[in-house]
């Protein structure tokens, strides 16, 4: 398979768009981008909730996701001074891989009793190194996928990082219940070797010229974003990036502590909750990449935005209806198939945003502006739940949803599909 890009990126046949190595690597930096994330995100909590930690308390650790909120301002850095070996990705994705590997390791050795400062700072270290790593794939990504490639490529990669969160998410729950925590923690840090033996064996991509000096490294990426887009759509589609997923993040915020609270186990919540998700996941996302070839990325945002609206209030008829494996199932399969849809689009349309002479900062200026709700929002969201309970919570989470829908009209016309294929194939 080759790595090579297409030099007639219209003529390419559809199966050569799907088979080729690029695919192959967009699935793994997906697993390296999405392990960290999801450790934070469902074993932290589980762990938090399973030894006596509040769910208050727990809400709050979503302040630890800031790193992903403001990695654009270390983005310039990145770009200005490679590391001195394996290139100007690759070495960054190197030193962050291994800097997760013993994190992740040392955090259950904390007591969450008497140290609970302590582990909310080593998560915060984590979630550093974790969106440090992100910035150089993203950009990798950006730079070895042709723009005709951009959807599937970024439906592969969203399936894979939804893959890695099956390891913190499903298989350390299991193991759980088994192993003590300390075991269980290292088992699910010695899958970031995946992501090393995936940076050592990929190549560099071509890039631009590195920035002359700081300053410009700094400057010249948002400078060229206002001038490029025009001061009024930039800033529309800044709002669209800030709101589209709000909903969906606050509704997946507290997942795992919903579902203990459901009356599930943490072997039932692994093996039923997690593995529902992994064939629509995989199925979905597929097929979503290739209707991203065929119809654009403007029409499948409009699409996959209304399957992940309707996915939350499946939610909501969870906490109504109580327990139920068979909908657990449904309701965390057609979740992660709305939720995986949706952001793979949603990558898609970051990545074309950005300019390919300064992929690096801008596609983490702009994939932070996601993270702002789901670290602000997502941290007050254990707060709402024991004010007005689940249901209404969920409901809430779904209106909370519909601004950024509205903002299609504006930022990607459905009308606008077709000729923005045929611009980008």
């Amino acid at each position: 398979m080759s790595d090579t890009k297409p030099s007639a990126p219209g003529q390419t046949p559809l199966w050569q768009a799907i088979f080729n190595r690029r695919m192959l690597i967009c699935l793994f930096t997906g697993f390296a981008s999405g392990l960290p994330l999801y450790l934070l995100i469902s074993l932290v909590p589980a762990w938090l909730r399973t030894e006596g930690v509040s769910l208050k308390d727990i809400g709050l650790f979503a302040l630890i996701g800031l790193p992903y909120t403001w990695k654009f301002f270390w983005a310039p850095l990145q770009e200005r001074y490679p590391l001195p070996f394996l290139g100007r990705r690759r070495g960054w994705m190197l030193v962050t891989q291994a800097a997760l590997f013993v994190c992740i390791a040392y955090l259950p050795f904390f007591d969450t009793d008497s140290e609970l400062l302590f582990i909310a700072g080593l998560c915060a270290l984590i979630a550093f190194f974790s969106a440090t790593q992100d910035i150089v794939i993203d950009a990798y990504r950006r730079e070895l996928l042709p723009d005709e490639e951009l959807g599937l490529g970024n439906a592969l990669h969203v399936n894979a990082y939804r893959i890695a969160g099956l390891v913190p998410g499903s298989l350390a729950l299991i193991l759980a219940d088994h192993l003590p925590w300390q075991e269980v923690f290292f088992i699910t840090a010695a899958f970031m070797t995946i992501a090393v033996v995936m940076t050592l064996a990929i190549s560099e991509p071509d890039h631009p010229p590195a920035p002359a000096s700081l300053r410009d490294a700094v400057v010249d990426p948002f400078q060229e974003f206002f001038q490029r887009q025009g001061i009024r759509p930039a800033l529309l589609i800044l709002a669209f990036m800030f709101l589209y997923k709000l909903g969906d993040n606050m509704a997946t915020a507290l997942a795992t502590p919903f579902y203990i609270d459901m009356g599930f186990e943490l072997t039932e919540i692994g093996k039923v909750a997690k593995h529902a998700a992994l064939w629509p996941m995989i199925v979905g996302g597929l097929l979503g990449g290739i209707l991203m070839l065929k119809t654009g990325i403007n029409r499948a945002l409009w699409i996959f935005g209304f399957v992940q609206l309707i996915s939350i209030l499946g939610f909501a008829l969870m906490a109504r209806v109580g327990e139920g494996l068979w909908l657990l199932a449904l309701v965390i399969g057609f979740e992660y198939l709305g939720v995986g849809l949706g952001t793979a689009a949603f990558l898609a349309f970051i990545a074309r945003t950005t300019s390919r002479a300064h992929v690096a900062t801008q596609f983490a200026l702009l994939s932070a502006l996601t993270a702002v709700p789901r670290t602000f929002a997502n941290a007050s969201t254990g707060y709402i739940v024991e004010w007005i309970g689940w249901e209404l919570f969920f409901y809430g989470c779904a209106l909370v949803a519909i601004p950024g829908m509205l903002l299609l009209f504006k930022v990607a016309p459905w009308h606008a599909s077709n000729s923005e294929k045929q611009a980008s194939s």
